[in-house]
């Protein structure tokens, strides 16, 4: 893989993802979303990975779409591109995502980090949804997320007008769930990884589903899957695990079965 770099031993269980077109600002080209895409599809197969960070570097997590690729472009052009497509399966993935972001996150790049489950950012970092300064909008969820995670005003005044925020402002926001100084910003990421990691991944796995599906239904349909996943977690050992130790006042022994 050319642009990003897979490292599955960062710590047990724990896969990480770095983006790494550092002279473009890890700008996401195809080629990119692609090679990304592949990484998280075999990630999510491999039973020894519980949680999965996808990261940049200090100055960029992902400075945007490459516009290059796109300047030239028809409508018809897009459309046979069928960029999107590399999204959805990303959005798919069944482990959980956490993005640790430092520097810029704009653009497609603020969207990538919105399509991940957790943020963890530097002191450093920036969101945004600039798409409007050249003529165009957010197309792979910015306008949906942001409007769920921050609320309509916020999200309007970002999209259309092309402003930043903070890190600080994206935490009081609630895009965000921490922020930490720029050296610590990957660490931060994976301990809360390794905090996920010690829990059933069965369980993990359902619950993220169900936490995702309250962004995209209405709620008595929420519901419905909520306890359909609750009820499918008794059929695994972990749950008899889990429920047995809390019973003998122990640390569970989850083994993803």
């Amino acid at each position: 893989m050319e642009f990003i770099n897979v490292n599955s031993a960062i710590d047990t269980r724990i896969a990480l993802i770095q983006l790494n077109r550092p002279n473009e600002l890890n700008a996401l080209n195809l080629q990119l979303m692609s090679e990304l895409r592949d990484a998280l599809k075999e990630l999510d197969k491999d039973d020894n990975v519980h949680v999965i960070i996808i990261t940049g570097n200090e100055k960029a997590f992902a400075a945007g779409a490459d516009i290059k690729q796109m300047a030239g472009k028809t409508t018809i052009d897009m459309w046979k591109m069928d960029q999107f497509s590399t999204w959805e399966q990303i959005r798919k993935t069944k482990k959980p995502l956490i993005a640790a972001v430092s520097g810029f996150a704009l653009g497609g790049g603020c969207e990538l980090a919105m399509t991940c489950d957790l943020v963890v950012a530097s002191e450093t970092a920036k969101f945004g949804q600039p798409e409007i300064n050249i003529g165009v909008m957010p197309g792979a969820g910015g306008t949906q997320r942001l409007t769920k995670a921050i609320g309509k005003v916020r999200a309007m005044e970002m999209v259309l007008t092309g402003k930043f925020i903070s890190a600080q402002e994206a935490l009081d926001y609630g895009l965000i769930n921490k922020v930490v100084p720029v050296e610590l910003y990957l660490e931060a990421a994976v301990s809360l990884a390794k905090k996920i990691s010690s829990m059933s991944p069965i369980a993990v796995q359902l619950a993220k589903e169900a936490v995702n599906r309250s962004f995209e239904t209405h709620l008595d349909q929420g519901l419905i899957l909520e306890r359909k996943n609750f009820y499918l977690a008794f059929a695994s050992e972990d749950q008899k695990e889990g429920m047995q130790a809390f019973i003998e006042k122990r640390k569970a022994v989850f083994k993803g079965k």
